[in-house]
Formats: C-alpha cells, sequence, structure tokens
C-alpha cells in the first residue's frame, strides 16, 4: 500500500471529520495538514490536530475571501489569534490572495496585499511554512512570499503562468496537486511541468470535483490525485507516493510520523 500525505485539507468543513480521517488511514494516508482561514475555523482545526495528533497536523491561517468586511482592529485581533497559537501548528495557511472578480469586489487588491505581508511577516518571525492560494493572482502572490523572504512556500492547486512556476522552482517552494488534475489544463499544465522534489498531493477537501461526474472530496481521494499524477508523468505509483510524501516530510521538517522513517 502507498504511504501518502494530503498537504491541504479543509477539514473544519467535514461532518463527520473521524470517520472521514478513518478511511483516510484505511487507503494508505500517513498525514493531513488541516487547514484555517479565519479564528473560528483554526480553533477547530486545532482541536481536531488535538484529537489526532499524529496523524493531523494544524496549520492556521487566513483566507483572502474569509477576511469580507473585517476592519483594521478584526485583522489584528486574527493575526495575534494565529501569532499567539503558533506553537501549535505546523504552518502557516491556507493565506494567500485571490483576484477573482467576486473576491476583490469585497476585499480591494490593496487589502488582500497588506494582510498577506502581515501574515508572511508573522511566519517569517516563527519560522514557519506557508500554505499560499492564489487565484488569478499567481505573480503578486508569489512575488510578497519571495520578498518576505519565505523559506518555505507551498502553492496549492497552482494554475498560473510558467513563468510563476519557473520562479516558485527557483526558489525552493513546492506545488500540490488536487484530484483535478484529472481534468483541469491549466493545473495539468503546472503538474506536469514542476520537477518531481517540488511536487506535493492535496485534496482541498471538501471541494467538489469532476465534470462528468461530480463528488466531494476527502482525505483519502489524495489517491486520485496520486494516480491522475503518475499518469500525466508517465510515472509509477509508488515513485510519486515516495517522492511526494518525502516532500510532505521536508515541509513539516523534524517532528514527523515515525512511520515516515521507512519511506526512502
Amino acid at each position: 500500500m502507498n504511504k501518502v500525505f494530503d498537504t491541504h485539507a479543509h477539514l473544519d468543513q467535514v461532518e463527520d471529520v473521524d470517520a472521514c480521517l478513518n478511511r483516510a488511514r484505511e487507503v494508505g494516508v500517513v498525514g493531513v495538514i488541516a487547514v484555517g482561514v479565519e479564528e473560528s475555523s483554526n480553533e477547530k482545526i486545532l482541536r481536531i490536530a488535538e484529537r489526532w495528533k499524529g496523524f493531523v497536523y494544524p496549520a492556521l491561517g487566513l483566507h483572502p475571501c474569509d477576511i469580507v468586511g473585517f476592519d483594521a482592529a478584526r485583522i489584528a485581533r486574527e493575526l495575534k489569534f494565529i501569532e499567539d497559537s503558533i506553537g501549535l501548528s505546523c504552518a502557516v495557511g491556507e493565506i494567500g490572495l485571490d483576484y477573482h472578480k467576486r473576491t476583490i469586489a469585497e476585499v480591494p487588491k490593496e487589502l488582500q496585499r497588506e494582510v498577506l505581508g502581515e501574515v508572511l511577516s508573522l511566519a517569517k518571525r516563527n519560522e514557519k511554512p506557508v500554505l499560499v492560494h492564489s487565484r488569478y493572482a499567481w505573480t503578486d502572490a508569489f512575488r510578497l512570499v519571495a520578498d518576505a523572504g519565505t523559506t518555505t512556500a507551498v502553492f496549492h492547486w497552482f494554475t498560473g503562468f510558467a513563468g510563476v512556476l519557473r520562479g516558485i522552482m527557483e526558489a525552493g517552494y513546492y506545488v500540490s496537486a488536487t484530484p483535478a488534475v484529472e481534468y483541469h489544463e491549466e493545473h495539468r499544465r503546472a503538474v506536469q511541468a514542476i520537477s518531481a522534489e517540488r511536487l506535493l498531493l492535496e485534496t482541498d477537501t471538501p471541494v467538489w470535483y469532476g465534470r462528468a461526474e461530480r463528488y466531494q472530496s476527502s482525505p483519502s481521494d489524495v489517491l486520485r490525485s496520486l494516480r491522475a499524477v503518475a499518469e500525466l508523468r508517465g510515472e509509477q505509483e509508488d515513485a510519486v507516493a515516495t517522492y511526494t510524501t518525502r516532500g510532505a516530510m521536508q515541509v513539516l521538517g523534524e517532528g514527523v510520523l515515525p512511520d515516515f522513517e521507512e519511506v526512502e
């Protein structure tokens, strides 16, 4: 059984999270990075991670789509919660920029960039990797992450320009593949082009995927990411599982699961 790692899941949005995680473990998932998007989400993620210690790794975030209506005081409170709880987290995320027209109508680009700069600074001070959302904002998101002096970053579900992807690789950052690699052409191009040592797997649970047949994802669907990546890149599934799980270990740093010792 291949050992795989889901590096991006919104477990706080899953109805029966324990059943979901038990199913994932049964099919070979050895860990999940659970991301938060604002204070109440972050609190839930921490509770889930405490219950699933050694399997769920919490990341505390402030998502650009979740700061609608936030004033300066509320943003400061959100950042303080992340910093006060940073010792309990494995990463800072989900953070980033979202330039979809619906988002920027409610959260201007300037505010998004300001908030991202603040949270990147927080992550840098605390030596935490960052998990980055960059929809339609690939160039700005990469530039801000790099300019912040970020050591480790994962650009999740990347669909952006080839030039930005080259910058991501040159900076030593990562891209994570979702099950959308089965059919989404921009995502497929990125996953095919990224070097093996910079590729991870994820589900973005509980996102809905598929075109002809729709399904709501859970961490066990990281196996769909694995199969699709292997087919697209013309590689063996066990090889993809090995190098993507090794990449997840590198993102997490020290203190990963003992099971990972078997990953060569």
